[in-house]
């Protein structure tokens, strides 16, 4: 295979254990093989910034467009451009109607939860949320905010989010540090640079690692994050994995583990913008090294592990986006390690998000483009 020029090519990757204090060696980010070339297909064009998408059982898709509208697809053509009775998002920056997932025993409970930035409250601007709502087959009905994070801020970055479920049905969900690096992130009593888990109604889990913390905010589950847009379960192990934007340079991919900090900004393999050094530490005692990290950043936006797929040999491995460099980054993962990285739909454009359809085929979510799915050449 042959290798794509070093501003794609330096991809370190790292044991996930405390242990790990230094680099094991570089990992580059390959062409693809012949057996494993994908091209784009396109299914729709009519979106315009995808953020989120489900697949229902019936074949159709959910998206959501960061502008604050769900948009339902059938067949390949959008069927409804504003379904009803969603959340009320507002556009701020970074900010606005961004993931959807669906319960996993949404068959018999119809259960879809969203995150957004959300302006309620007090304080000018806005702050992720986190809610439900029940599918009738062609709006929603009991829409519900279940966490709100505080306090709104006019700040346009840094909102995060995804969602994923555990086995246990918890649904966790990402905040990101709301452009307030030095308060946010490594303070447990803040919302901010933080994964969170939740019981399913919205109730706080009782073995959350920060229950019995004084001032904590229990519904955290990990810290040390800097602004997280990848996040998915491991269908091989049940492990929540995510993945986060670092700053210029330092793109992180993580395994999430109980009451566990990630770093930000303490440690990082990144750098301020335009240059200079944002800490000297690339890892502290207490602080989580990552599965693999990219320098320069390729933007990682959108995560799905493939599973049940048309692909010969990808099952189980993990597929992120990147929006700078217009691609897909296959990780090949054995034993929560990465052994090989390469790229895939070059070109496909600014990709937002990445997610299995239930048809066996990775769907791509391009901003100022459309829905894409890759088939094979």
């Amino acid at each position: 295979m042959s290798l794509i020029k070093p501003l794609f090519a330096l991809a370190i990757f790292f044991t996930l254990s405390c242990d790990a204090q230094t680099a094991s060696g570089p990992l580059e980010i390959t062409e693809p093989t012949q057996a494993s070339e994908l091209v784009p297909e396109l299914v729709t064009d009519e979106l315009s910034n995808p953020w989120g998408m489900v697949f229902l059982p019936d074949g159709k898709i959910l998206v959501t467009e960061k502008a604050g509208t769900i948009v339902l697809i059938e067949n390949g053509k959008v069927v409804n451009k504003e379904v009803k009775g969603g959340p009320v998002s507002k556009t701020q920056g970074q900010g606005g109607l961004l993931d959807i997932e669906l319960h996993p025993d949404f068959a018999s409970n119809k259960w879809v939860y969203f995150t957004f930035a959300s302006a309620e409250g007090e304080e000018d601007g806005a702050m992720t949320a986190l809610s439900r709502a029940q599918w009738n087959g062609s709006s929603f009905d009991n829409h519900k905010v279940l966490y709100k994070g505080s306090p709104n801020t006019r700040a346009g970055q840094h909102f995060g989010s995804r969602i994923a479920f555990d086995a246990q049905n918890h649904v966790y969900f990402s905040i990101g540090d709301r452009g307030n690096r030095d308060g946010n992130p490594q303070d447990i009593t803040r919302d901010g640079g933080k994964v969170y888990r939740l019981n399913d109604d919205g109730s706080i889990p009782s073995d959350n690692p920060f229950v019995n913390t004084a001032n904590a905010k229990t519904a955290i589950y990990s810290y040390g994050h800097r602004n997280p847009q990848g996040l998915a379960t491991n269908p091989k192990t049940g492990d929540i994995w995510e993945h986060e934007h670092g700053p210029q340079g330092g793109d992180e991919v993580n395994i999430i583990g109980k009451g566990k900090n990630y770093g930000w900004p303490l440690i990082t393999y990144g750098e301020n913008y335009g240059g200079g050094a944002i800490t000297d530490k690339t890892a502290m005692e207490g602080m989580e090294q990552p599965v693999t990290y990219w320098v320069p950043s390729i933007a990682s936006c959108g995560m799905a592990f493939v599973q049940n797929a048309k692909y010969a040999g990808w099952d189980g491995d993990l597929i992120v986006g990147s929006l700078k460099f217009s691609y897909l980054v296959r990780l090949v993962i054995e034993n929560d390690k990465v052994v090989r990285q390469e790229k895939i739909a070059e070109g496909i454009g600014r990709v937002r998000n990445v997610e299995m359809g239930n048809d066996g085929y990775l769907y791509v979510g391009v901003e100022g483009k459309g829905l894409y799915r890759l088939v094979q050449k």
